[in-house]
Parts: C-alpha cells; structure tokens; sequence
C-alpha cells in the first residue's frame, strides 16, 4: 500500500501467480472481456492435446446440466504464443478465453450491498474499489483458467507415467465410500454428478435438485488420487509436498478443509496403529499400509497419493438474506441471477488441475536441483 502526491490510497493485488518454476499466472474477471493466463516453465518439446484441454474446460464450463448455473459460455480457449505446430517451445504460453455471456445488469441490485459470505465486503474494505459483477476476480470465473494450464500440467506428468483422479465422495450428507481397488475410475464421467457408482451419483443429483429448488444451496467433498508418483518429489521444510497441495486446494474458491492420508483420524490412533511399516515387494522398497497418504517428510514415497477437498455449500441462494450496505445500513437481499446449488461437481477438473500444477511444479524443481 502506498499513499500518491494527491492523497489516494492505492492497495495492489500481486497474488495473481501460482508455483515456483512451472508457473501459472491468470488475469481477468467475471464479467470482463475475458479471462486467461501465461504459463512459464513448461519444457520445450510436450506434445500438446488440445481436445484433451478443451474437454477439462468443458468439464468446468456453465450450463452442462440442469444442476449447474445456467450461465452459457463455450469456453474455448485460443492459445496466443508458446506452442508452435502442437509442441511447447518452451517460451511463455499465452491463452485467452473470452466471456460471452455475461449478464451484469443480474447484480445491479447488490451495486452497494455486501452479500453474505462472498468477498464483497472485504474487497471493498481492502482496495476501496471493487467490481461487483459476478464477484469480479473473486469469482470462481477464474478458475477456468487454472484448468487450462493445470490440463498441461497434466500432460507433462501422462509423459512420466503420473495419474490424477478425482471425484465428488460427498454432497451434503450423502457420501460414497469405498476404497482404492473398489473404485472405477472410468466412471466418473458417467454421470453429471461426477460420482463413480451410479446408485449413489442418482442419490446426490436428487439432493441437488431438491435443494435447488428450495431455493438453496449444498456442500461437498471431493476425493483425489495420484497415482504412479516418483519417490522423491517435495521439500523437507517449508515447501512440503503435502503442503504445497493444501495451498493449491485451499486456494479454489468455496473450499473451506483439506486433509490427506489418515487426515483427522491421525488424532484418534496409537502409533502402533499408524506406522506404516516398510516392506519388500518385487525387490522394491514399499510400505504394508499407507496412512501416510504417499507422502512421508514432506516428500513422496511411491505409494499412492491421496486427499480430500471439502466445499462449503455455495454463498449465493435464492432466498431472503439479511444483510448491510456501503452506507452501513440494514437491508434484506434477495438471491437472483444464475448460480450453482452445488458447485463440487463443476469443482472436479478444477482439482484435478491445481494438483498437477503442484506435482509438476515440484517434478521439474527435482529436475533442476539435478542438473
């Protein structure tokens, strides 16, 4: 914060990056323009996919499904430098995607007022301005450009053999519990919940319409998995593989927990109960157990890796709310525009990104300290 010769405050807004050598910085708010993003540090030479990006972002987009804000937006991302008949170059990428259907005359009617648990207030607290359309750059709008660069992230660890699987384990109080070998991945995509058991995917979009029509919201978690993680990547201390995930979810909007391996339940056990003790399979070193969730010391260990996202249930709902004004004024909101009753389905892909744009991030950081 710095004071001009004419007595303005001016407050900046530097956070705008993400990682330390394969970096992702975005721009751009809800209903601006457009939204979009360079990525710095991607290696010269990786192929890219860009139906495989598109379909990340399709998973992502608005107005997929009857569960989902019926914001239309394509979508489509338009790469402007970096990538050269579709290889990296290993110069900055550029992207760009373009807001089209954004209705800002939806939010004139909040122009002063502070939404319950939104961002409004503390923006207009911290910068004295702030764009009341949509949440501006608090809106979950930008998140769009996380799964494009999070999509070449993941691109980098296919060619490393690394896997990443999300998917919805919770909507409200219905969950789906099972364990690793139990699962399909190859069913998350089957339904517009993004649940792989079809039985309980029908429970929670049930739940979803209902409290939609209710005129309110839920909640959620999202279970993740990695799969086929190198021994050796994080840092002991402050850069911590575990820890470095927990920023990277924590930053997603509407999350409010993140716990990997045995998480909360740690508290509960004896150590005896917890350790998971080594052993020797096909001549490699490996662990009986995995409380660790893949990670011991800050740094991976082969095993695989695995945490939950939880989301609180979305802010904006179609009902009455009490609230303030800019004037600190008493007054009663009442929800309109176009909003998701449960976001953790849109949420996925966006999971599925900021864990590859660590993974990444930390894989070619080894790659340097190597060299």
């Amino acid at each position: 914060m710095f004071k001009s010769s004419k007595s303005v405050t001016f407050v900046l807004m530097p956070s705008n990056t993400f990682g330390e050598v394969f970096r992702l910085s975005t721009f751009g708010e809800s209903h601006g323009n457009a939204i979009g993003g360079i990525i710095e540090g991607c290696p010269a030479g990786l192929p890219i996919d860009f139906e495989f990006i598109q379909s990340q972002l399709d998973l992502r987009k608005p107005g997929q499904s009857n569960i989902t804000t019926q914001r239309k937006e394509e979508d489509q991302v338009e790469f402007l430098s970096g990538i050269f008949e579709g290889v990296t170059l290993g110069t900055p990428i550029g992207f760009l995607i373009k807001n089209k259907d954004a209705k800002s005359k939806d939010y004139s009617h909040i122009k002063g007022q502070f939404r319950p648990s939104h961002a409004d207030f503390v923006y207009q607290e911290k910068y004295g301005i702030r764009d009341y359309r949509g949440g501006g750059r608090s809106s979950a709008r930008e998140t769009a450009c996380r799964v494009v660069g999070g999509a070449i992230a993941q691109l980098l660890l296919k060619e490393e053999g690394v896997q990443i699987y999300s998917y919805v384990q919770q909507v409200g109080n219905i969950s789906f519990l099972k364990e690793l070998d139990e699962i399909d991945f190859s069913q998350i995509n089957s339904n517009i919940v993004r649940c792989p058991d079809a039985e309980v995917a029908k429970k929670m979009q049930d739940l979803i319409e209902t409290t939609k029509k209710e005129g309110d919201s839920l909640g959620g978690a999202i279970q993740t998995y990695v799969l086929n993680t190198p021994v050796g990547l994080g840092e002991p201390v402050f850069d911590k593989l575990h820890a470095d995930l927990a920023k990277g979810m924590l930053s997603i909007n509407a999350v409010k927990g993140f716990e990997y391996g045995s998480g909360f339940c740690a508290a509960e056990m004896k150590g005896s109960q917890h350790n998971d003790e080594f052993v020797l399979k096909e001549g490699k070193i490996s662990t009986k157990t995995n409380f660790s969730g893949g990670i011991q010391g800050g740094i991976s260990n082969g095993a695989p890796i695995y945490f939950r996202t939880a989301f609180k249930p979305v802010a904006t709902i179609m009902k009455p709310q009490n609230s303030v004004n800019e004037n600190k004024e008493s007054v009663t909101l009442d929800g309109k525009g176009r909003h998701d009753p449960c976001v953790v389905p849109r949420a996925v892909p966006i999971v599925n990104a900021m864990t590859a744009l660590v993974l990444a991030d930390h894989f070619l950081r080894n790659k340097i300290a190597k060299i």
